[in-house]
């Protein structure tokens, strides 16, 4: 791989080079790559945390009879009463502190907000509980199997997520970047004279992208191993395998954007007006499948759609590569197209 002329590398190997040692000179980069896809884990593990292990918060409207309510309410295991006045009991209603607000009335009446899942629930077992206490007769008891399905709590399926966020943020922020950042600097506009292709240029930002994929996402799930418990059912080879197809798609994309943005400011709003939509509808903090049926083709043909759906296929269910062909082959797309257009639009200058 020597050249003929002084002994120099390969202008590909050069360049992938010269971008490995931007990378390891901005700590922000790291920071983005490797520490906060951790601290995001924990701090979804600690306020979301497995239903079965958060009581049930409600609040007992304070009058004459709310010593009896207590009472009962405070004799069932999981539910958490507290007597609060009228005007704390709907602030902390409004702000989720309670899932159920009980007045204590004959009838009781139970004040709650029925898009809430936890507060339809709170209202059915409060209403169990108060009218057993009432003197109604069970006709009979069922018996109670609690089970845990590994991957089952949040956490386990917020973790793919997250790992597909940051090859995401990490490619398409790191490339697009670092190309306007040396077209800013004039590093662009000296390397016209080298012996260097456009396309080497923009391969070896890719390549240097890549070499940090594999810390990137063995980082998080090593922890979500070993500190959160997280189970993973599929391959290392699978996992991996996705986050290369993943990774090379939105090396793509960032391709595609630094091609011909020459500001900061410019580059920055091209950025987040392409990833925001992917953050709020591609399932990473809460499911895609949310969103009208009318948009959910246009959510699927997302990359990070295809990333998370694959990651999560692999990690919690065990699927192979063959089971995630559609989206693998779908990110393929992404990372073709938008390369080859970056390489007909790619301006130094």
């Amino acid at each position: 791989m020597r050249s003929s002329r002084g002994g120099a590398l390969h202008p590909l190997i050069e360049l992938t080079l010269a971008r490995l040692r931007e990378l390891i000179r901005e700590p922000e980069a790291l920071f983005w790559a490797f520490v906060f896809p951790i601290v995001m884990s924990v701090a979804m593990a600690v306020a979301f945390p497995s239903s079965g292990d958060r009581p049930v918060a409600v609040g007992v409207l304070a009058g004459p009879t709310a010593e009896t309510t207590m009472r009962v309410l405070a004799a069932v295991p999981g539910v958490d009463p507290r007597t609060l006045d009228e005007a704390g009991g709907l602030r902390a209603l409004r702000e989720g502190a309670v899932d159920l607000l009980v007045v204590p009335s004959d009838p009781p009446e139970y004040r709650f907000d029925p898009g809430r899942p936890e507060s339809r629930l709170a209202r059915l077992l409060v209403d169990e509980r108060l009218k057993g206490a009432a003197g109604r007769v069970e006709p009979w008891t069922a018996r109670d199997q609690p089970m845990t399905v590994p991957g089952s709590r949040y956490v386990d399926w917020l973790i793919p997520g997250l790992v597909g966020m940051g090859i995401m943020s990490t490619g398409v922020w790191g490339i697009a970047f670092s190309i306007v950042q040396a077209r800013t600097r004039k590093l662009l506009k000296r390397m016209v004279a080298s012996p260097m292709r456009k396309s080497q240029y923009l391969l070896a930002q890719v390549l240097a992208r890549m070499v940090f994929l594999v810390p990137e996402v063995a980082l998080p799930l090593v922890f979500g191993v070993y500190v959160l418990g997280m189970p993973i059912q599929g391959s290392v080879l699978a996992i991996l395998g996705v986050s290369v197809v993943g990774a090379l798609a939105f090396g793509g994309v960032g391709l595609l954007i630094g091609s011909r943005v020459k500001t900061f400011e410019a580059v920055s709003g091209l950025v987040n007006l392409v990833l925001l939509p992917m953050w709020i509808a591609s399932g990473v903090f809460f499911a895609a499948s949310k969103f009208p049926n009318a948009v959910q083709p246009l959510v699927q043909a997302l990359p990070l759609t295809a990333v998370v759906d694959a990651l999560r296929a692999v990690i919690l269910e065990g699927a192979p590569l063959s089971a995630v062909a559609g989206e693998l082959m779908l990110l393929a797309v992404w990372g073709v197209v938008p390369f080859l257009m970056a390489l007909r639009i790619f301006r130094w200058r």
